[in-house]
């Protein structure tokens, strides 16, 4: 009786796998793929291209995106090289976005866009952060109320100027024209070579 009570117990038990896959380089491989795969969603062409050849309508690969969603995660974050491509990654969750970039104007739409935050991007950055405030002046103590020296009344003129920087010992003072000003020495280049043909 024991015998047929191990014999239904192994049958109702799920049997243990022998072999344990396992990766060789601690999933290294797959990091590197996803994390490439993911950043290729930057390229709003590439996204044409996806949904042009119907990959975006298929729903193992809609699910795939899902999965990948946990690049926005903060460990994950920092590996990421183009952040574009988790905006248009949260934007291939809706799917009248991915049908939509079927459509070259669209496309080409995302594209100009994509183009003129990266040209604009630091002075609108800029225009939203506000001016720091000044700081608010000591208290001012008795003891410290002692007026500062005077000035001299007159100062003596200056030359030049005590120490140069080191961009100002290759100009002489006083020359308006820089060393490399294309203006002047395109001029100079064609006077040359008219010189030339005629001598």
């Amino acid at each position: 009786m024991a015998s047929s009570r191990d014999a239904g117990d192994t049958a109702n038990s799920p049997s243990l796998p022998k072999n344990v896959y396992k990766d060789q380089d601690d999933g290294r491989q797959r990091f590197l793929l996803e994390l490439e795969f993911v950043q290729c969603f930057a390229n709003p062409t590439y996204i044409h291209y996806l949904a042009q050849n119907r990959f975006l309508e298929d729903e193992a690969f809609i699910g795939y995106m899902k999965y990948l969603q946990y690049w926005q995660q903060p460990e994950y974050l920092k590996f990421i090289m183009y952040p574009n491509c988790l905006f248009f990654l949260e934007l291939l969750q809706n799917s009248n976005f991915r049908n939509a970039m079927a459509h070259p104007g669209n496309k080409e739409l995302a594209h100009r866009q994509q183009f003129y935050f990266w040209k604009n991007y630091r002075n609108n950055r800029l225009k939203h952060i506000l001016p720091r405030s000044l700081p608010e002046p000591a208290p001012v103590s008795l003891a410290s109320t002692a007026a500062p020296p005077p000035l001299p009344s007159v100062i003596p003129p200056t030359s030049a100027p005590s120490a140069l920087s080191p961009m100002q010992y290759a100009i002489p003072p006083g020359s308006g024209v820089s060393k490399n000003d294309t203006r002047t020495s395109g001029i100079d280049r064609r006077k040359r070579k008219k010189e030339g043909r005629s001598s």
